[in-house]
């Protein structure tokens, strides 16, 4: 009976239910009931140095996200109202004209010519390579002179007026040139050349005045053509017409316009 009893309960061993009770080696556990130690805690890594220069991409990501945005809706017209929140921007921060001084015009203009002539300039050295030191600018100038005739210089029996008020006679001033205005829209410089040694030069110094010789050299040239190109001979003209339909529309019948002989 004892044997019976000591094989049963090496099998089958019994566990008492209740609070307190103790379990013993080789007593059979329950697979819900875990006791094994917890696994100790693991210590926390932190990293430094990488989340600003994450944070810092996500942002200029977003930011050209949201230009590429607008500048495709921009060009594509999705929204016509909207404008481009980086359009180029130019600020004048010139001072106010001054008025320096006011003059009372009597002047009829009588003609105009307008011209365009290509300046072609070039300085080197003797001897020396041009690929050395060299300068050769073709400008291209187009400008325009007027022709005027000055009645305020008219003096006192310049007009002659018949008896009957019929006909007159007017000696007017020889038509003269006003100075030569260079059109900044319609000229350009067409070709530059410039040596090693000029280029070096540039780097260290400007010169901003550089083209002014050419534009007076261009005015100069746009002058002689004007004189040769009988635009006094048309401003007569012109003068002579407009005074006789302007004294015929008031009565007259002869009117003799004369200037200076040539």
């Amino acid at each position: 009976m004892a044997d019976n009893e000591e094989s049963k309960t090496s099998e089958y061993p019994e566990v008492a239910s209740g609070p307190g009770n103790r379990l013993e080696i080789g007593d059979r556990l329950d697979p819900r009931d875990d006791r094994r130690p917890a696994d100790p805690p693991q210590p926390v890594i932190i990293k430094q140095g990488g989340g600003a220069m994450r944070g810092l991409f996500w942002l200029v990501a977003a930011i050209g996200l949201v230009v590429a945005l607008v500048l495709g809706a921009k060009t594509i017209g999705l929204f016509p109202g909207l404008k481009n929140p980086f359009a180029q921007e130019q600020t004048d921060r010139s001072g106010p004209a001054l008025l320096k001084s006011v003059q009372d015009l009597n002047q009829f203009v009588a003609a105009e010519g307008n011209f365009q002539v290509i300046v072609d300039v070039q300085k080197d050295r003797k001897y020396i390579p041009d690929f050395l030191l060299n300068e050769r600018i073709l400008f291209v100038a187009a400008g325009s002179v007027e022709v005027y005739v000055d009645f305020s210089s008219i003096g006192q029996g310049a007009v002659k007026e018949s008896e009957d008020r019929r006909s007159a006679e007017i000696n007017l001033p020889a038509p003269q040139l006003r100075p030569v205005r260079i059109d900044n829209d319609h000229s350009y410089v067409y070709q530059e050349e410039r040596g090693v040694f000029n280029r070096i030069g540039d780097a260290f110094s400007s010169d901003p005045n550089r083209l002014q010789e050419v534009y007076k050299l261009a005015e100069q040239k746009i002058g002689d053509a004007a004189k040769d190109a009988g635009l006094q001979k048309r401003a007569e003209d012109n003068t002579r017409k407009m005074l006789q339909q302007f004294l015929g529309a008031l009565g007259y019948s002869s009117v003799t316009v004369n200037f200076p002989a040539g």
